[in-house]
């Protein structure tokens, strides 16, 4: 997997696939080859060899990179940046305010991350390394940060899937990283010709009215790119954000009837998973598409995050 080639989204943006949790199209970290080289998301330390990797194939040197952005501290996103960071002796990382602390004691997200994986934690994310206070900069609503001379990134607070979240706005392509309030884009199906976005409602900080008004937000920009977390670009911008609020609706609703027959997150998960099959055997996909590998186990994450969100609403 090692010899998988960077693809390239723009003149100046490539990704590199970290094949998380082993699987290919699922993370990847995004280079943006400006005056200062930058990248976005560092994905899991064990993304970080193939992050490494990349950038050779690119051209570029470790000791190149000077910002390494994470829109926001789950580990699929930031959990490599303290090892990552080790390599690139010149890098600063960039973070939201809600996040900083939690990447220079990673104790409560790895706690969080374990109850969730349980024994797989330690394949998945191993090892998690702490982000010195000196090498962090905090990026919030409005703030820049110039990397070349003709491109300043913009910062914009998208809360929804979490508190701690940025998207990061590159002005030259008319393009947004979302991390994961814009939802998930699952490449597999691009062999079909098919378009599949999914809301990623994961515990413990989703709200639904903060993710529509984000999604809301991302639609009046009239994006030229969306850059998502998982995984890849899409330039069908308006189509995407409108199905991924389409698809929040319909989990949330399945959500609110599950909890209200004081049943469990493993309950909607079924009803989510069978929703989104439903849909797809419209679309002729076969129930044993590898895309199910990706989608069952993100109804399970989401499931959990939609019944904490009722929980949360009952106190």
């Amino acid at each position: 997997m090692l010899g998988r080639l960077p693809i390239q989204l723009t003149d100046r943006i490539h990704l590199i696939d970290g094949f998380d949790m082993g699987i290919p199209s699922r993370t990847g970290t995004y280079v943006i080859d400006e005056e200062e080289l930058t990248l976005v998301e560092t994905g899991p330390s064990p993304s970080i060899k193939y992050i490494k990797k990349g950038l050779e194939t690119l051209g570029h040197t470790l000791s190149q990179v000077k910002y390494i952005i994470v829109t926001h501290i789950h580990l699929d996103h930031a959990g490599g940046a303290g090892v990552l960071l080790k390599l690139c002796p010149n890098a600063k990382v960039i973070v939201h305010p809600r996040g900083k602390r939690h990447l220079m004691d990673p104790v409560r997200l790895t706690g969080g991350a374990r109850a969730i994986y349980g024994e797989s934690f330690s394949d998945f994310f191993d090892p998690v390394e702490s982000v010195p206070e000196e090498k962090l900069i905090e990026k919030g609503e409005g703030d820049t940060l110039t990397i070349g001379p003709n491109c300043t990134l913009q910062f914009l607070d998208t809360p929804g899937h979490a508190k701690h979240h940025f998207s990061v706005y590159d002005p030259i392509s008319n393009g947004l990283f979302t991390g994961d309030t814009a939802g998930v884009r699952y490449d597999q199906l691009d062999p079909l010709g098919i378009d599949l976005f999914l809301p990623s409602t994961s515990p413990n900080h989703f709200d639904l009215t903060a993710m529509h008004e984000s999604i809301d937000r991302m639609l009046r920009m009239n994006l030229d790119f969306i850059y998502f977390g998982h995984f890849g670009s899409t330039l069908k911008t308006t189509a995407a954000l409108q199905q991924v609020s389409e698809w929040l609706d319909i989990f949330v609703g399945e959500g609110e009837q599950v909890f209200a027959e004081g049943k469990g997150y493993d309950v909607l998960a079924m009803r989510m998973l069978n929703r989104v099959r439903d849909h797809l055997r419209q679309l002729e996909v076969p129930d044993d598409h590898p895309v199910y590998i990706l989608i069952n186990l993100d109804m399970q994450v989401s499931a959990l995050g939609i019944i904490d969100y009722f929980k949360k609403l009952k106190q």
